[in-house]
């Protein structure tokens, strides 16, 4: 990681649904202490609805976002690169932390059906970031 505080690049194919929970989740839990980003291989032209109504009733809002393209630079420039289903369409730098996050598609799921991966997402997000930043005591 770098000397200055950690960044973190989560990675899905549409950058709509499940690495939006997971930056919302993150920028939530860690505030400035973390660089966050997000990016999708193809990425769709709004966020996706139920992820954004699942999100907000935790009180985290992520209507601001947009999904963005994943680049070469992106990848380059984080500490950590968390994907969710792009497979091979991810670049691959030498010396960056990866994992892969198996995780349900929210796309055209509802809420209800959308809550549940919001969770699971909460819970990776709270154990990277124990990682990341762990306390000094």
């Amino acid at each position: 990681m770098s000397d200055d505080k950690p960044s973190v690049l989560f990675v899905c194919v549409h950058n709509a649904g499940r690495s939006q929970m997971a930056a919302g989740w993150l920028r939530h839990l860690a505030g400035d202490t973390v660089e966050v980003r997000s990016a999708g291989s193809a990425p769709a032209e709004t966020i996706n609805h139920a992820a954004v109504e699942v999100m907000r009733e935790v009180g985290i809002d992520i209507t601001d976002q947009t999904p963005r393209l994943l680049g070469y630079d992106t990848v380059e420039a984080s500490d950590v690169v968390i994907t969710m289903g792009c497979g091979d369409v991810c670049p691959v730098f030498p010396s960056k932390r990866y994992e892969d996050w198996k995780l349900d598609d929210p796309a055209g799921k509802d809420v209800e059906a959308v809550r549940p991966i919001r969770d699971a997402i909460r819970t990776r997000v709270e154990a990277l970031l124990a990682d990341l930043l762990p306390t000094t005591t």
